[in-house]
């Protein structure tokens, strides 16, 4: 699908979200509720489409898709779960984090849930068990928790003399930026590094934290997964580059932006796998005999005209790795 086609597409669902479904009153309806921005989301939902495909499910033709956009401010999701359940979808997917598919469970606990999250399900209490969730909310997880120390060693692996290691969290959800801080500072710990963190909210903020970062003499930086940053990115990838901070990422989205180097699973195939799950949703299924997906695949991205701009010489353990190399 065109992008311009796509955005028609959306544009006349968000505009008319009743139109379709008159036309079409036995047609299924699907709602789809992002924390992040559809300007720069149009790929993943690209994906979630072919995802649905799989099961014989098409946008228009046997299916209405009712989309809401959070922007990077979890502050709305609430809101916007509810009206896709006073609209009665026969499925409410989440995407974008887990502050979505909390809004979505606190909104229903009747209208079958599938979710793409970072965190564990299990934790978060929006499931029983990896196998058998129990309830009406099953979908995809990356387990970032596991990800973060990870791509920590993979910084000091390319970074080795930094003295003090940024990470970037989002301060409008305090509780995820605490656990993975705690998670990156034990990490670094152990290798004998200090993290100096900065918290962004607004533009006002990311403005901020990366002049923090440079007043710090943070050798690199590390950006945590989440929404809020996924809809900033191109400007985080500008300030890192007037800054002259090399940064790590955990989405390909970056590097492909211009971003120096990102390690992380892959946004396209957590689409397409809530995509799946919503088909089989559609076709019967219930979340709760739905197994919990574990992302298995990851990506690690590199960005070589970035590289050579910030003078750096990429270590050959790392460049053997590369899954990608944009130039």
């Amino acid at each position: 699908m065109r992008r311009r086609e796509f955005f028609a597409l959306v544009g006349g669902v968000l505009a008319f979200p009743g139109t379709m479904n008159a036309q079409q009153p036995s047609t299924p309806v699907v709602g789809f509720m992002s924390q992040r921005s559809p300007e720069e989301t149009v790929h993943l939902v690209a994906a979630f489409h072919e995802g649905l495909r799989e099961f014989g499910f098409v946008e228009g033709q046997n299916v209405t898709i009712e989309y809401r956009w959070a922007r990077g401010d979890i502050r709305r999701l609430p809101a916007l779960a509810a009206e896709l359940v006073a609209r009665r979808v026969n499925v409410l997917v989440t995407v974008g984090g887990t502050s979505a598919a909390r809004a979505a469970k606190a909104a229903t606990s009747t209208i079958p849930i599938v979710f793409a999250i970072g965190t564990d399900p299990v934790e978060d209490g929006l499931v029983e068990s990896f196998n058998r969730p129990g309830g009406n909310a099953s979908g995809y997880t990356i387990l970032t928790n596991l990800i973060e120390p990870k791509r920590l060693s993979l910084l000091q692996e390319l970074l080795p003399n930094a003295g003090v290691y940024g990470t970037l969290l989002n301060k409008n959800n305090p509780a995820v930026a605490a656990r993975r801080l705690q998670e990156l500072e034990e990490a670094a710990s152990k290798i004998g590094k200090r993290i100096f963190a900065a918290f962004a909210g607004n533009d006002t903020d990311l403005d901020a934290a990366v002049t923090a970062f440079h007043r710090e003499q943070v050798g690199a930086l590390l950006v945590v997964a989440d929404a809020f940053f996924d809809t900033r990115r191109r400007r985080i990838i500008e300030l890192a580059a007037q800054y002259r901070i090399p940064t790590l990422f955990h989405f390909r989205e970056y590097v492909v932006d211009g971003g120096l180097i990102s390690y992380g699973p892959s946004a396209t195939d957590a689409h397409r796998q809530v995509g799946i799950y919503g088909g089989r949703v559609l076709r019967g299924a219930s979340p709760s005999d739905l197994p919990i997906v574990q992302a298995n695949k990851f990506e690690l991205v590199l960005n070589l005209k970035t590289a050579k701009a910030l003078g750096l010489v990429i270590p050959q353990a790392i460049l053997l790795r590369v899954d990608e190399v944009i130039d």
